[in-house]
């Protein structure tokens, strides 16, 4: 039996429709009353009513989706991707295995590549375990261990970004967070092989970004990608978290804006509602999008795999100059 959905606040009215067709369809077994039309009406209203909210999300629904506790993480999305082939490479050489960040090598289509990425837990038990997502520098520099083993084996690389941001703890800062982040930002930046990235969840700050530099970068539609969290925004701008969602509107987080401004290639589609009401389906739009990127990036040498990163991420950004004005002679 499949794992039964967890609703979130805005998908209620929705949830409240589908418990009344499944009554409906009960008292029909039960009382052999034929209510068929009134069944297919209440799903048509259903549909409707799913299709025009899904499509009208907005940020801060957007957030609630990209964090829905059932939404495949990354150990359930490489099984998926390469049923046949998990190698998992743990720990860093230097004393410790991080579980925030998982690492290892699978095949597709086109051959072996090694995946990286950040892990979220099923429950508060596993959550533990991953720190919620939010790696340690050990866990970013068993991430640099695994990028070097990919370059020296010439296997294209895969990310796969789903963290609220790196461990922000006095460990954290004591064992160097924002060297280990900078200096992978450094090395990604230098790797002589295809890199592509892939946001399927939250893809908050250094955290993201310490993993996030690649030639092409793919989120899944209700993903999200932001410099900081919508409640630390708050918190700094407005003194209160309570404003999140006035911030997620204001800090342009979604695919949609991001794909706009120029800083992903890409939207993957997601299943209606989230990746988690189909992680099949997801996972399988997502084998899709990174064979088709790295059939795009295999052909070309490490010299030009460097100047094409690089030329993705000059393009970024916009500035406006202010215009002077004349002085008079």
């Amino acid at each position: 039996m499949s794992e039964k959905i967890l609703p979130l606040d805005f998908e209620k009215p929705i949830m409240a429709m589908e418990e009344k067709i499944e009554e409906l369809m009960r008292l029909s077994q039960e009382s052999k009353i034929d209510f068929t039309e009134e069944i297919d009406n209440l799903r048509m209203q259903a549909e409707e009513v799913k299709t025009k909210l899904y499509q009208r999300l907005t940020p801060a629904q957007k957030l609630q989706i990209a964090r829905h506790p059932q939404r495949p993480n990354l150990l359930e999305t490489v099984k998926m991707l390469s049923p046949n082939l998990w190698v998992e490479l743990r720990g860093d050489r230097a004393g410790t295995d991080d579980r925030a960040i998982i690492g290892g090598i699978i095949e597709i289509s086109s051959g072996p590549i090694m995946v990286v990425g950040t892990q979220k837990g099923r429950g508060m038990k596993e959550n533990l375990t991953h720190n919620f997502g939010m790696a340690n520098p050990e866990g970013y520099r068993k991430a640099l261990r695994l990028f070097q083993h990919a370059e020296k084996f010439k296997m294209p690389v895969l990310t796969v970004v789903d963290t609220p941001g790196a461990y922000p703890g006095i460990a954290g800062e004591q064992h160097g967070i924002g060297q280990a982040i900078a200096f992978n930002i450094r090395e990604l930046a230098r790797l002589r092989v295809p890199i592509v990235s892939v946001v399927t969840g939250e893809g908050a700050s250094g955290g993201a970004l310490g993993i996030g530099v690649a030639n092409r970068i793919y989120m899944l539609e209700h993903a999200l990608y932001t410099v900081i969290s919508p409640e630390g925004c708050a918190s700094i701008l407005w003194r209160s978290a309570e404003y999140a969602s006035r911030a997620a509107e204001a800090l342009k987080i979604t695919a949609q804006d991001l794909l706009r401004f120029g800083i992903v290639d890409g939207i993957i589609d997601e299943p209606q509602g989230g990746a988690h009401q189909d992680p099949a389906l997801s996972s399988q739009r997502i084998l899709e999008t990174i064979e088709s990127a790295f059939s795009e990036l295999k052909p070309l040498s490490g010299e030009r795999l460097l100047e094409d990163r690089y030329e993705k991420f000059r393009k970024i950004g916009a500035f406006q100059e202010a215009k002077t004005a004349a002085l008079s002679p």
